[in-house]
Formats: C-alpha cells, structure tokens, sequence
C-alpha cells in the first residue's frame, strides 16, 4: 500500500530566500546572532577539547556530564521559562538572558586563560549548568520572537534564515576555534564567545518596538505549563514533530560528543582536526538552512525523507575507514539533520496560537534539546565500553525507528490534517507583495 502526506496548494510553494532581511527589526538581530552563534561554536569546541584532553585526559563521561549539564535545566525549568516567555517582553527577557550567558562566558574564560590546568573540573560543571539556566530562559524567548518580527507567512523564512546565521557560524567558528586551540590555547576561544554575546545585546537594544507584531500576553496563573501540554496533546501532528525532534536530539545530534571521540581515538587528530570536523559538517548544515529559507510550507514528507537520509549518512560515518571518508559523510549528515530542525521548528511554530507560543516552543526546546542530559551520559558510556564507532551506530539506528514509527502512524490515520493551518495574514504586513524598493525602505 502506498502512503500519501495530505497536501494543500493553496499557498505558494515558496518566498524569496531573504525576504525577512528587508525587515530592519530582524536584520539587526540575524547580523547580531551571526556574530554570537560564532563565538559560540568556538566555546563548544573549546570546552570540549579543556574537558577532554586537559583536564581528564580523555574521559568520555566527563564530557557526556558537562554536556548533559548544560542542557539539563532546559527540562527542569521548560514551565517557568514558557510561561516567561508568553508573559514577559521577549526582547527585554532576551537582553537580560543573553547578559548572563556573557557573565558566565568571562566566568570560564579568564582562569583558563590564566591557567588551563589548575581549572577544577566540578567549576566547569558548575558554570556549564548556570549557562544552562540562562539558555532555558533564553531559547523560548528566541523561539517565539521570530514571529514577532516578521508577519505569519514569512515565519518559516526566518526560522530558515536563523539556521543559516547557527550554521554559516557554525562554518567559521569550530575551524577557527580549533587553529586559536593550536596557536594560543583554548582560553582565547572561550573568550571570544563571551565578548560576542554584545553584538546581540547592542541589536537588541537598536530594535524599534513599534514595528514589532507582539503577541497577546499571557496573564499570570498557576499551570501555565499543563496548558500547554494540553494544547499540544490534542493536537496529533505537533505530538509527531515532537516526538521526532525529540529521537534526532536525543541520539543523533550528539556530534559535540561522537565527532570529539572519533578525533581523539578514532582518527588521533589534533585540535585543528577535530575543528575542522565542525565546519565540514556545516557546509551541509548551511545548504539546509538556506532551503528551508525557501520554503513557505515545511511537509511531514520532507521532513521523514530527511530523517531517513539522515539515518544513511550516520551509518555512513560509523563505517567510515578513514577521516577522509568520515568528513565526506558529515556534509550529508548536516544536511539532513538541519533539514528535519528547521522544517519541525517552523511547522510547530505556524500550528499554534501566538498567545500559546511560548509555552508550546518551551517544550518543544525541551523535549529537543533536554533529552541531551539523557543521551550524552548514555552516549559517553557507550564510546568509555564500546568505543567511538557505537556512539555513531545509536544515531542511525534512532533515526530509522523514528521514520518507522511516523510513517505507519500517518498511514492509519485516515483524518490526520497535514499540514498546518496557518493564521491569515494581517494584509498591512504582506511584505511579499511589496517591491524590494519599499521593503528596502523599511
């Protein structure tokens, strides 16, 4: 029997690849992002490479801990920061959330620089874990702001435009990370991604509020959270996307775990090599997100022919004989995985009320990013007792369950609505049906 995605074609299927960079409120904060997601990319790999070579001398756990901590209060505190989120002004939560993750940045950053060595590794869990707590607040808030910024039917554009800025500085940051490693140590590299949180703060700053389209505020109550789990039980398509984003999260994009450890025991590479991984796997990851740019309407089609490919590309890399091969292989990985991100984020985004988005994206980060503190130590574990290679071997194999598990429900259910049904536009921001000329104006 052949399985068919509902399709709708009343839309077009697709908007001009940079049409939210003509809007001054996200052109500031996409340039802004681009400069704070490199400097952060250089911090991942660094930390990695302090934690795993410098100060344990090549324990995996240690490293499976410091990521699980830093995404660990992403789950534990997913109701306050969606109810803060839906509650408070985004752009004011996101400057007091982005002025933390630099105090905590310069925090790491300055004994290290002094002396790598005498750095306590249970500092370095502490500060990963209170970074933590900063980005729980923060990702809720970045989420639901892009909305915020654009009107509705440009909102794919912008989460396809945000995974271009995460990936173009993904490109330069873990290569860059890795030659500042060799040549001054990897205090320089932590410093660096403290001080790039300003540019964030400073667009932040320069944004004109007038022009924003804020959502209704979501008035103070006990069980903001069971709202919102509400909302999204009753609602069989964004259980699926969850679901999905939550195995790719969990055990395949673990890359700040299984690339480390195939550097180190796989391939013996040096800092500049492990880097390099970084930014091989971006050239695909870059790719994804300038499609997804494209796109007005992401469809669960697509996003289960990314996962399965992405499923083809990890076995590829726990098979892969030399590092050669292993780098070709992760162009295709970071293709397709950025292609399931981005078409999840922007497919939840349009299928809830603005009212509900916060709380629904605190999940959703939760459920992506949370189940981190789950398959790091897990992942960690498996490379301590198994080796490199059977960290790669739980991605592929999470990944085919999850399009199995996907696939048969759809063919099932005979009623499922697939895909969203997005709000109308607002026609006073109908942006694509303006000349470049008056976007170019604004």
């Amino acid at each position: 029997m052949s399985i068919r995605f509902p399709r709708r074609n009343t839309d077009p299927d697709s908007v001009p690849m940079f049409a939210s960079l003509y809007i001054r409120n996200y052109r500031l904060y996409f340039w802004g992002g681009l400069v704070s997601n490199t400097g952060t990319w250089m911090a991942r790999v660094a930390q990695d490479w302090l934690v795993l070579t410098i100060l344990t001398k090549g324990d995996s756990l240690s490293l499976g801990v410091t990521t699980a901590l830093q995404f660990l209060p992403v789950v534990l505190l997913a109701g306050q920061a969606g109810a803060a989120a839906d509650r408070y002004d985004k752009r004011k939560l996101l400057q007091v959330t982005q002025t933390c993750m630099l105090t905590t940045g310069l925090a790491l950053a300055i004994p290290v620089l002094l002396n790598a060595t005498a750095v306590p590794l249970w500092y370095v869990f502490i500060l990963s874990f209170l970074t933590g707590i900063a980005a729980a607040f923060d990702a809720p808030a970045r989420q639901a702001y892009a909305p915020e910024m654009v009107p509705t039917k440009l909102i794919p554009n912008a989460v396809g435009l945000n995974t271009t800025s995460f990936n173009a500085a993904r490109l330069i940051g873990p290569a860059l990370s890795g030659m500042m490693i060799a040549w001054w140590g990897v205090g320089w590299s932590l410093l660096i991604n403290a001080v790039s949180f300003v540019p964030v703060i400073v667009a932040l700053a320069l944004q004109r509020p007038g022009e924003l389209h804020p959502a209704k505020k979501m008035a103070s109550h006990k069980g903001a959270l069971r709202d919102g789990l509400r909302y999204v039980r009753k609602r069989p398509r964004i259980v699926l996307l969850l679901f999905t984003i939550f195995m790719l999260g969990t055990f395949g994009m673990n890359f700040q775990i299984t690339n480390a450890l195939m550097a180190t025991e796989e391939f013996h590479l040096a800092s500049d090599g492990y880097g390099f991984m970084g930014t091989i796997m971006a050239i695909g990851s870059l790719s994804a997100g300038l499609w997804a740019a494209k796109r007005s309407k992401p469809r669960m089609r697509l996003i289960m022919i990314a996962m399965a490919g992405f499923g083809v590309a990890v076995t590829g890399l726990t098979f892969a004989p030399n590092v050669v091969v292993y780098s070709l292989f992760l162009i295709p990985a970071g293709l397709f995985s950025l292609t399931v991100m981005t078409a999840c984020n922007a497919s939840v985004q349009l299928a809830v009320e603005p009212e509900m988005r916060g709380r629904v994206m605190a999940l959703y980060m939760a459920i992506f990013m949370g189940g981190t503190p789950l398959g790091a130590p897990v992942l960690g574990w498996v490379g301590e007792v198994l080796g490199a290679r059977w960290t790669l071997a739980v991605g592929c194999v999470s990944a085919f369950i999850t399009v199995a598990v996907v696939v048969g429900y759809v063919a099932r259910s005979k009623d499922f609505d697939w895909p969203h049904k997005a709000k109308t536009d607002d026609p006073s921001f109908d942006y694509l049906n303006q000349s470049e000329t008056e976007l170019q104006c604004r």
